[in-house]
């Protein structure tokens, strides 16, 4: 039983290993001291979506493994071999909804009005800030990825004054 859940424990860090993200609180290590574009938008709506799981298989081979050494301890010989085959059908199934279902995420689709008068819209995983219709916001463009967040408060540089 020890060697069921060793396999199912490395199947399960195997399938949380292959989460990410999209939030754009989290910037990517690629990302860092690079030169972003920034445009001024203002947003028009924000609505929650859903961002669907990804399946890279890491789930599906975890899960299939997992089902055929389980499968496989079942009997005798053939009845082991039979019950492998079918453990690994079934815990490639389940890893794969596993993955499918811890990759998903909450996010925003969120629609802004550049100063241009051109529109985009924006999907981004939900992160710290709120978005409302009317929100000053800039886009922040880094390596083809956009991400919004909110414009910061402009203040007037002080003048100089000759004296």
């Amino acid at each position: 039983m020890s060697k069921l859940m060793t396999s199912l424990t490395l199947a399960a860090a195997v399938a949380l290993s292959a989460c990410s993200t999209t939030s754009p609180d989290v910037v990517q290590r690629g990302d860092a001291q690079r030169m972003s574009q920034i445009m001024d938008a203002t947003v028009l709506s924000s609505r929650p979506v859903t961002v669907d799981g990804s399946q890279s298989g890491v789930g599906g081979v975890a899960g299939g493994v997992t089902g055929a050494i389980a499968g496989s301890s079942v009997g005798g010989r053939r009845e082991g071999a039979v019950v492998g085959v079918i453990g690994a059908v079934a815990g490639a199934v389940i890893g794969n909804a596993i993955e499918r279902s811890a990759t998903k995420e909450d996010a925003l689709e969120i629609i802004v009005q550049l100063r241009n008068g051109e529109r985009r819209a924006i999907i981004q995983a939900k992160g710290a800030e709120a978005f409302n219709s009317g929100d000053p916001v800039v886009l922040v463009t880094t390596g083809g990825k956009t991400r919004v967040t909110r414009a910061p408060a402009v203040v007037p540089a002080a003048r100089a004054t000759n004296g």
